[in-house]
């Protein structure tokens, strides 16, 4: 079952833009205005996008200069992959038992 965390990490992923930030993350770490160019998001959706994948723990930040450069973290990604491998699993496991209608 998932926890509340998870619930709300799905919630975060849900998002297109965000989930398309987190992909472009996946591959290399990008400043705001890199992120900017890429989602073609205006600077304070995007910002606020960011915000919401910094408070989740998706991503870190690291400072350089006048701009703040965003890398995934992809250890919290694995924690809810590894819930859902578990849940397909289970479901393979399990696929044939029906419950008996009363």
């Amino acid at each position: 079952m998932l926890t509340s965390v998870e619930t709300e990490l799905i919630r975060v992923l849900a998002d297109p833009l965000r989930l398309r930030v987190v992909t472009l993350l996946a591959r290399e770490t990008l400043c705001t205005t890199h992120l900017v160019e890429e989602t073609g998001a205006r600077q304070t959706n995007l910002s606020n996008h960011l915000k919401v994948l910094r408070e989740a723990g998706v991503v870190e930040t690291e400072p350089c200069g006048r701009f703040t450069y965003y890398r995934l973290r992809p250890e919290v990604i694995e924690v809810l992959a590894g819930q859902f491998a578990t849940l397909a699993a289970t479901a393979r496991a399990h696929g044939d038992t029906k419950r008996a209608c009363p």
